[in-house]
């Protein structure tokens, strides 16, 4: 069984210092390849670092909804001159983040438009980070348009109303270790209704660690324990979803088999 984590944070401090463990300790469990995303100039610049580092690792970059309160000429000038490296695979994460609040709402929105531009003009996917931001989140994604480029709902926690809206724009819908919670019912019924060839698997490590892990620091061999809660919830097996979910990765990210 081959996993790949679309959306892991190695590049963080949590992992930078002992990256070879992590990837040694994923492939025991079967994650072979996973996607490391920035948020900002230094996160950014580690992903990259590491993706040319490690030949099962890729990047992507940009800034994050929280951080977006830093983005400036330089940053995009910056960011458009590291979405030309060939081994970042999509500019994210972007989106909206009204949880936290640490960048100005109006800030973020712009911010994030911003970048979608780009990404249309560079020709990369989107992996959209959404945080209580339902309404605005959709409105910026359909106003632009990424049918052309793609996109992702980063560890998406919507329900089956909303996960349609997301779908209709074309996007592609990722889970965390969040379909693995108990008490997440609405995530639960998402999960048994997103097409599985649109769907992805993700850790967004070191948060949101799935059973039976939870409470401890996630890494990326644990997506295997999302695949496994899906398979659960869809009444299939773990090597289905492991399948459909590498193979959609690779296709969103436009990576070889071989790469």
């Amino acid at each position: 069984m081959k996993i790949f984590d679309s959306h892991t944070h190695l590049n963080s401090e949590e992992f930078i210092n002992d990256v070879p463990g992590y990837l040694k300790r994923a492939a025991d469990l079967g994650v072979v390849k996973m996607t490391n995303i920035g948020s900002n100039t230094q996160l950014n610049a580690d992903a990259i670092k590491l993706a040319h580092q490690y030949p099962q690792l890729y990047a992507a970059v940009g800034w994050h909804p929280e951080d977006s309160k830093n983005y400036d000429a330089a940053a995009e000038k910056l960011l458009e001159e590291q979405l030309a490296d060939d081994r970042v695979v999509a500019l994210g994460e972007i989106g909206l983040d009204y949880h936290w609040d640490s960048s100005p709402q109006d800030v973020q929105r712009k911010v994030f438009a911003r970048q979608i531009a780009i990404a249309k003009e560079v020709g990369k996917p989107i992996a959209v980070h959404n945080r209580d931001a339902f309404e605005d989140t959709y409105r910026i994604i359909k106003e632009a348009g990424i049918s052309e480029i793609g996109g992702v709902m980063h560890s998406f926690n919507g329900d089956p109303e909303w996960l349609k809206k997301f779908l209709d724009l074309g996007m592609h819908i990722s889970y965390s270790g969040v379909a693995s919670f108990k008490n997440a019912h609405e995530v639960h019924d998402s999960v048994r209704a997103t097409p599985l060839d649109v769907m992805m698997v993700e850790t967004d490590a070191p948060y949101l660690t799935p059973e039976p892990h939870r409470g401890e620091q996630n890494e990326p061999g644990f997506t295997r324990y999302t695949v496994e809660a899906i398979a659960k919830e869809r009444e299939t097996t773990p090597e289905e979803i492991a399948a459909a979910t590498f193979k959609n990765a690779e296709e969103f990210y436009k990576i070889n088999e071989e790469d």
